[in-house]
Order: C-alpha cells, then structure tokens, then sequence
C-alpha cells in the first residue's frame, strides 16, 4: 500500500518565526541577518530561507525554539498612548500598560490612534490577528462618540450611506443616537471595516468634531467593567468567536 504523504507546508524562515509567536516579522529579519538564527545548527542568513512552519530544528542565540501557548489579551486602552511598540517621538506606548508581565512578543490586532480609547486586542498569533483584521470576514467594531453637535435622523442616515472624502468612500454600518446633551450628543457608530481615523474623517464630512471616541466591543466581545489601563487574557470560547477558521 501507497501512502502519499503532504510535504511540510514551508514558509521564508522570518515569516516562521513571526508564525510562531517568537518576535515581529522585521525583528525576525534583523536578528536572521546579524546571524543569530540557525537552522539544524547551521547559520541561516536569509530570511526568506524555505523552512518548515513546525521545525524542531530552529534555535536563536543557540537556545531550541521551544513552541509557545498562544496570548489573546484585551486592554482598556487610555487615552494619549500610541498603539506601537517604541515611539520615535518618545511618546507614551499601550506597551506601558503590560509593565511587569511577563508575556513575550505580543502585538496589537489593529490600532486605535492617541485620542481614542478602548477596547484593543494583542496577540503572539499572527494568523488569528489576521482574521480579526481582515476586511471581509472580521468581526464589527462598535464604537461609542462623543460629538460637538446633535445630528439629524438624516445626517445618521447619510453616514450610513458614505461620503467620499480624501479620495475615500467613508461609511458606517450603522449610526444611531445614543443620548443628548445641552451642546452635545453620544452616537453609536459600527464599523464592518477599519480605515485610519475612519469615524472623525467621516464625521468632519458632517462639519462634526469627535470629543471623545471609545470602541466598546469587537464582534460579540465587549468592554465591559474592564478598568481603564487594564488587561485580561480571553477565555478560549471569546478568542475562537472572534477569529473562527
């Protein structure tokens, strides 16, 4: 009997350690090209090396690369940190808020920009931040806004159908009014798809300003009492809800 079996799936050795929830694709390719990688005890220094995606055979700085858990955190993120993982411009990062854990490499899934606050997801598994991300099968991402103004029934329904602004079509899945002030009102804004500053662009089309801007649940996982600058890991149930394969 013939037993035809797959050859391992093989990926450049960068994007391998990236897979593998080891350290970021580019950090992957500095540490490759400063020859810190082997390969079967051999030095590898190209980092689009074919290498099979459950090698054994890897070792950095020449300790095995031993496989790890997958991370899916949550953060309340707060406002006036940046979502990256060093600042040129020596700003405050979201990475403050993981001082003390001892995590490893983890990565946001998506961004929020320095105004904005909110829920926010990390991760050391690039296929299921993937999933999250992508436009067409990730989850909705809900949003409550503090606006200077009260918009119309029709301004709502003119942001759902989209304005085109800086060469963009810009829309929302939905807008409704939350509530009303004396000068101002709270909006619940979904988004089915993430382009950068997407709700104030959208709004300034409407000669509206965003005071505040929270994202308060992606898919079916929400905020909640989650204080501000905290963190929880997801239970295995939330994290398989919102990067099904």
């Amino acid at each position: 009997m013939v037993v035809n079996r797959r050859p391992p799936t093989k990926h450049g050795l960068a994007r391998v350690l990236s897979k593998r929830g080891v350290c970021s694709r580019t950090q992957a390719a500095q540490w490759i090209g400063e020859g810190r990688v082997t390969l079967s005890g051999r030095t590898i220094r190209d980092p689009e090396f074919p290498t099979p995606v459950d090698s054994d055979a890897i070792a950095i700085d020449g300790k095995p690369l031993a496989k790890r858990a997958p991370i899916h955190l949550m953060l309340n993120k707060p406002r006036g940190l940046v979502t990256t993982t060093a600042d040129e411009r020596g700003r405050d990062t979201v990475y403050r808020c993981f001082e003390g854990a001892d995590l490893g490499w983890i990565a946001p899934v998506g961004r929020l920009d320095k105004a904005s606050e909110g829920l926010l997801l990390f991760s050391n598994d690039p296929e299921w931040a993937a999933r999250i991300a992508d436009p067409q099968r990730g989850p909705d991402k809900t949003y409550h806004v503090q606006a200077n103004a009260m918009p119309e029934p029709a301004q709502l329904s003119a942001m759902i159908a989209g304005v085109d602004a800086g060469g963009e079509h810009l829309s929302a899945k939905s807008a409704r009014l939350l509530r009303t002030g004396e000068k101002n009102a709270w909006l619940e804004i979904v988004l089915d798809e993430g382009r950068n500053r997407q709700i104030r662009r959208l709004l300034a089309a409407f000669d509206i300003e965003v005071l505040r801007l929270v994202r308060v649940a992606i898919g079916d996982l929400a905020l909640g009492e989650l204080p501000k600058g905290q963190w929880r890991r997801l239970t295995a149930e939330e994290a398989a809800s919102l990067s099904p394969l």
